[in-house]
């Protein structure tokens, strides 16, 4: 079940916070998300939580964050992706880079 919150954005600039669910640690999910981020034009973070689940900020080109969603909804071959929850806030330029956070 997708999850979506939406709050006004500053134009075309948006910031999504995402929680993937399912098999998604020890799968290179963080590496090949913030590889995708990058190419993008993306910033933020990625990270494993306790729970199991892999979380992500994203900030950046609303349509840029559509399509690393559509990723994160397969994720890399090892993955078995179940859920997403996303939840869309406005843009707020607080990340330099995308990066692993650990």
């Amino acid at each position: 079940m997708r999850i979506q919150s939406i709050i006004l954005m500053d134009d075309e600039r948006a910031r999504a916070h995402i929680i993937i669910k399912g098999h998604v640690q020890g799968v290179f999910f963080r590496a090949n998300i913030r590889e995708k981020a990058r190419e993008l034009g993306l910033t933020g973070w990625v990270g494993n939580h306790p729970s199991g689940t892999v979380e992500a900020v994203f900030e950046g080109d609303k349509r840029s964050i559509e399509k690393i969603i559509e990723y994160c909804e397969m994720g890399p071959p090892a993955a078995e992706v179940e859920d997403l929850d996303i939840e869309w806030r406005p843009f707020q330029r607080e990340f330099n880079t995308f990066y692993i956070r650990y």
